[in-house]
């Protein structure tokens, strides 16, 4: 098979490219998520496909919704952060587009890639991946294949709980790893230490404009660069729960390698130096074994787009 479409789809964007068999983009074009319009989604998912196939030949699509996915690669179960309820995606997909479609969950989607041409690649067996970005996906690579499990949901890592009778999740859970180790978190951690310690977050509010409202996740970053405490205190936050979160991963599977992916890795170390000292801290005894290395993702904001078209081309 040549040239497949990936199409990446989060809470905010639709990203799309044209990939080859080597895993490289040969271009991309991207729309906004009209969250909460499922079938105006559809729309601009198809728009993107069109202008993709207008400009190379195409044999088929790979999809990566951000939601859980039936186990034929079909239909959008639920999505957390997006208003899809059984929607059969492949289907209408294909009919707008007329080319053969695979549907996948975009963190086994990304996990794919780190695993075929990214920072697993020398990882032969298995991988778990953590994508934090607005929520948190996740994925499970084991002997080489990736764990869909018998009803095509396994891997939501993001939805298993942390916190008893804690925050309130987008999937109807409350305690969700996702809502202490997200980019959501990161700027509710960083809104609550500016309004406590205001005097300690002198570069996080003046990025802001001095309103602790209009706080969000780059401005975090970029003050926990220039040292701001509370921002700092922010990713040393999430990044102790995401520890934990990997610490009870390596626990059930115990993988080759933990890759940390999505938006929120663009800040490097500031996230990933917490999740490592979270992440032994929770291993106690268990920490005197074997266990995986974390590893930063590699694929960048491109990694669904990636494996989505590569399973779309092993399909």
């Amino acid at each position: 098979m040549g040239l497949t479409i990936g199409v990446d789809i989060g809470g905010t964007k639709i990203l799309g490219g044209v990939v080859d068999s080597a895993g490289d983009v040969l271009v991309q074009t991207r729309r906004d998520t009209p969250a909460d319009d499922p079938p105006e989604t559809v729309v601009r998912i198809a728009e993107v496909i069109k202008e993709l196939a207008a400009a190379y030949p195409i044999d088929a699509v790979g999809i990566g919704a951000a939601g859980w996915i039936d186990a034929a690669r079909s239909t959008v179960l639920f999505a957390p952060n997006l208003a899809w309820r059984n929607e059969p995606l492949r289907e209408r997909i294909a009919q707008a587009v007329g080319l053969p479609v695979v549907v996948e969950n975009d963190g086994n989607a990304a996990a794919w890639a780190e695993f075929q041409f990214g920072a697993a690649r020398d990882a032969h067996d298995s991988m778990a991946l953590f994508t934090v970005g607005t929520g948190i996906g996740g994925a499970l690579i084991i002997g080489g294949e990736l764990v869909r499990g018998a009803h095509g949901i396994a891997g939501e890592v993001g939805h298993t709980v942390l916190v008893a009778d804690g925050q309130l999740c987008g999937c109807g859970r409350r305690g969700c790893v996702e809502q202490y180790a997200s980019g959501k978190a990161l700027v509710r951690f960083a809104k609550a230490g500016a309004l406590d310690k205001p005097d300690a977050a002198d570069r996080l509010l003046a990025l802001a404009g001095g309103v602790v409202e209009e706080i969000n996740g780059p401005m975090v970053t970029r003050a926990a660069r220039d040292g701001d405490p509370v921002a700092l205190a922010a990713f040393d936050q999430i990044g102790h729960w995401l520890g934990v979160a990997m610490a009870d991963c390596v626990q059930v599977v115990d993988p080759q390698v933990i890759v940390v992916g999505g938006g929120v890795i663009d800040a490097g170390e500031l996230l990933l130096k917490p999740a490592r000292r979270g992440f032994e801290g929770a291993l106690a005894q268990r920490g005197r074994l074997p266990v995986a290395e974390i590893r930063g993702a590699l694929m960048g904001n491109v990694a669904g787009v990636v494996g989505a078209a590569d399973l779309a081309r092993r399909k």
